[in-house]
């Protein structure tokens, strides 16, 4: 870490193959505080046309937009990695890197991934964007960025 790395709180356990699960509000949080951090939304192209994406516009930032699994076929983007390392650049390996899906595995197996090729502070955001099914099996109203109430937006 660098100095003045501002240092994001870890929900439960931390796990040994990545940094932990944050709250997406210590994530927007450390967006906002840390010029280094980055969202990376890992959800396919036609969750962020259809069910909108994080708007981060208000901290001068916009969200890194990158497929983990490729739509419809779901499988495993082989480009991911090479992607990512070409749309951060140069010298952020030990920058916090936030990542973000509909519920919270794609972006937990993302921050595994990262992880292993040498980027040590990789946090998935717990809940993902749309959170759990509630009782009447609907996302959005109990957990995760929407239910949150942080800023959005849909196209």
């Amino acid at each position: 870490m660098a100095d003045g790395d501002v240092v994001p709180e870890v929900i439960g356990k931390k796990p040994d193959e990545y940094a932990g699960d944050v709250t997406p509000e210590e994530a927007f949080r450390v967006l906002g505080a840390d010029p280094r951090a980055t969202l990376v939304d890992v959800r396919t192209r036609a969750e962020w046309s259809f069910v909108g994406v994080p708007d981060l516009s208000g901290l001068g930032k916009e969200p890194m937009l990158l497929e983990w699994q490729v739509y419809p076929a779901m499988e495993r983007n082989p480009r991911f990695t090479d992607d990512l390392l070409a749309g951060l650049g140069a010298n952020l390996s030990d920058a916090p890197l936030f990542f973000l899906c509909r519920s919270g595995a794609r972006s937990r197996a993302a921050a595994i991934a990262l992880t292993s090729v040498g980027f040590g502070r990789c946090f998935n955001i717990a809940g993902g964007f749309e959170g759990d099914l509630d009782g009447t099996r609907h996302r959005g109203a109990r957990n995760g960025w929407k239910a949150a109430g942080l800023p959005w937006a849909q196209s």
